[in-house]
């Protein structure tokens, strides 16, 4: 086949001339080629996936059942836009319910069709050529790559335990300062598990009215919280005038194919939003945004379910990998168990990073992580792995146990 004349016409944004021709393997399609061979080298040997970073149980019978009721009625049929009303209360009252924040429903709160869409959205309310969105390593970089895209440059700040996973904004320069635009905040944290502490949320408020930048504050795994009652950013003293915060119906309630959840904050900025998303989307299908106002109505015997099946699950899991001697502890929040790997096995094999162990977990013990090198060596243990009830989640990670218990591990 000739050269389309499509090659020369694609933006230099995704590789322009070049795009399509980069061979380099990305670190999931690694995973997903690993756990293949590993499978097909051993058919008679259960794999145990803990890299998957969603919930192992679908949505609750309730909102399958309101979603069924109302699929077929012929005024759910039309577009819905930036939402439907019924949504937008709902919303309101589990946000004052769950987080303490007093929301207006009809300029404080947008729908959107999953929280990944709306970050793709975000950059184009407010970045311009130059400006910078602030972002984190390891982190979702969605919010980054369109602010690129934008002709907006990125500034990555590391996530380091020292620091309890946040950002030091205090690193960045003068110039910088000036220059942003947007922070990125994701707390409950992915991949590190870290929920942030009122005195580091305060802190960065405080930094960002100071020095004029919006915080997106993306919060899909705040109703995942194993520390006390789940924290909003908005609830801080200053949080509405320089905040949205981004919620999804994923994480807390078992809908993540469902794609939608809600931008809330400062009315402005959701203003912002709403207007470039009216440009981009035709709102998500109603019967949806009716069978997840259930799910917030019902949010008090969903969630909680949940987090009891992911905190029974990353307890019992930091103490099989502490016996063999990672640092390993319940996070404070998420479904996620961020460990740094070993040096060695003794007697054995050297690690390099984190994708060389998460590697050798895969081929030579049949236990799927995801590697993180960003700010470290790290893996990511996910408690979503697949178990069909509570006598089989303990099998599985007895399975784990009896898998790495003879591997002398040097740290």
């Amino acid at each position: 086949m000739k050269n389309s004349f499509l090659q020369n016409n694609i933006a230099e944004r995704i590789g322009g001339k070049q795009f399509g021709k980069d061979d380099t393997i990305y670190k999931f399609e690694k995973i997903k080629r690993a756990k293949r061979a590993a499978m097909a080298a051993n058919p008679d040997t259960e794999l145990i996936d803990m890299g998957v970073g969603e919930p192992d149980e679908p949505a609750f019978p309730i909102v399958v059942e309101t979603l069924s009721k109302e699929a077929g009625k012929p005024a759910n049929r039309f577009y819905t836009d930036n939402g439907i009303l019924t949504f937008r209360v709902a919303v309101k009252e589990y946000m004052k319910k769950m987080y303490d924040v007093e929301l207006d429903a009809e300029k404080q709160i947008n729908h959107v069709i999953g929280s990944k869409s709306a970050l793709s959205l975000i950059p184009s309310c407010f970045i311009n050529p130059r400006d910078i969105s602030i972002m984190t390593t390891p982190g979702y970089p969605v919010l980054g790559t369109w602010t690129r895209y934008l002709g907006g440059e990125v500034v990555n700040l590391p996530l380091l335990k020292n620091n309890g996973f946040f950002p030091d904004l205090e690193t960045l320069t003068e110039d910088q300062r000036k220059r942003a635009k947007l922070l990125y905040l994701n707390y409950p944290n992915n991949p590190t598990g870290a929920a942030a502490s009122v005195e580091q949320y305060q802190t960065a408020v405080n930094f960002c009215n100071k020095n004029n930048i919006l915080i997106v504050s993306d919060a899909p795994y705040a109703p995942l919280n194993y520390v006390g009652k789940p924290l909003s950013i908005l609830s801080l003293p200053g949080g509405m005038d320089c905040a949205v915060e981004l919620h999804s119906m994923s994480k807390g309630f078992n809908m993540t194919g469902w794609r939608l959840g809600w931008i809330c904050g400062n009315a402005l900025a959701v203003n912002a939003f709403a207007h470039v998303k009216d440009n981009a989307d035709s709102g998500q299908f109603a019967a949806i945004q009716i069978a997840a106002a259930k799910a917030l109505e019902s949010a008090e015997k969903i969630t909680p379910l949940i987090c009891e099946k992911y905190n029974r699950r990353l307890t019992a899991l930091a103490a099989i990998l502490s016996e063999m001697g990672f640092d390993a502890k319940r996070p404070d929040g998420s479904f996620f168990m961020y460990v740094g790997i070993p040096k060695t096995i003794k007697n054995g094999r050297t690690f390099e990073s984190g994708e060389a162990f998460s590697q050798w977990m895969i081929t030579e013990k049949m236990i799927s992580t995801v590697p993180w090198d960003d700010a470290g060596s790290y893996v990511r243990f996910s408690a979503t792995f697949s178990a069909s009830d509570l006598e089989d989640e303990k099998r599985v990670l007895n399975v784990i146990k009896e898998r790495l218990k003879n591997v002398e591990f040097v740290f």
